[in-house]
């Protein structure tokens, strides 16, 4: 297992250092571990994500949901953002996406483009800023310039930068597919080189070794493979996302191995709310047991 790095440990400024020090003590279990509400899935996929639960295209659902889950945050568009957020602030921390883009065309070789800044983000009473940085696509010059300007941005505003990084593309999908221990991996390191406060990574597969570059292609565990993951981020805070829906057994062990690995929390977006109400807050209870079982210091 990974030592868990700490705030202490981190070298914030105290605008960073207090909003998330907020985030992991005043919020959720209040133990130093996180669990997020990710709903910018309207964006990304399109409003069919909903039709497996039709309340969960109201904003105000999800934002109810976050808040009697025991949510550390909720992520929000600045669309909804700005029409929603208010009647919850200082409810739940908000965490406002800068960037996105929708899945009409193939985001094979894209760059997810700004729609908002980390001012905007100050100015609706966000704790944090996400942005999604593609790892891996010709596009990555241009997307490390646009993200620089977000980095300097949160650090003069004190705003904490979770960077969602995702290994995309062409290249990566001929060495391993984007979802590899390969890829994840590499995107782990990526994100934390690159000034990434917090980092949002896939639980990566070692299964997937077709065309990896050595020593990715060697026969490990998922829990070797998560462990490296979470080393490769160094002090830079992780949150494992749940992934694509699979049985809840398996939901649980992914989070289970990726608190063990060193982990500070949990993202999971449509596997929570893509349920009924009694059956997301069921499913939730056993994802705050994992968190329970891992607590951090605050040191």
């Amino acid at each position: 297992m990974n030592e868990r790095p700490t705030l202490a440990s981190h070298g914030l400024g105290p605008g960073k250092h207090s909003r998330l020090r907020r985030i992991l003590f005043d919020h959720g279990l209040r133990n130093g571990t996180a669990l997020f509400l990710p709903y910018d899935q309207g964006l990304e996929h399109g409003p069919r994500d909903f039709a497996a639960n039709p309340a969960s295209s109201d904003p105000r659902y999800i934002l109810d949901l976050a808040i009697e889950g025991g949510f550390n945050g909720v992520v929000l568009q600045i669309g909804l953002a700005q029409q929603f957020f208010w009647e919850y602030a200082g409810q739940v921390p908000l965490v406002l996406k800068l960037n996105g883009k929708t899945e009409i065309p193939s985001d094979a070789e894209a760059l997810s483009p700004l729609n908002a800044t980390v001012e905007e983000a100050v100015r609706l009473g966000a704790d944090a800023v996400g942005y999604t940085l593609y790892v891996g696509t010709p596009a990555q010059e241009a997307d490390f310039e646009q993200y620089r300007k977000v980095r300097a941005d949160a650090a003069r505003f004190g705003m904490p930068l979770i960077v969602w990084a995702y290994p995309r593309g062409s290249a990566i999908e001929a060495k391993g597919g984007r979802d590899s221990f390969y890829a994840v991996d590499y995107a782990a390191r990526t994100a934390s080189e690159l000034g990434a406060d917090v980092v949002k990574l896939n639980f990566p597969h070692p299964d997937k070794t077709e065309h990896v570059p050595d020593p990715y292609g060697t026969a490990v565990s998922a829990q070797q493979a998560v462990d490296a993951v979470v080393r490769s981020a160094n002090r830079s805070l992780v949150l494992i996302s749940g992934g694509s829906h699979a049985g809840d057994d398996a939901m649980f062990d992914k989070a289970r191995r990726s608190m063990d690995a060193g982990a500070t929390g949990l993202i999971f977006g449509r596997n929570v709310w893509q349920r009924d109400r009694d059956e997301s807050m069921r499913f939730v209870a056993t994802l705050r047991k994992v968190l329970e079982e891992h607590p951090s210091s605050a040191g």
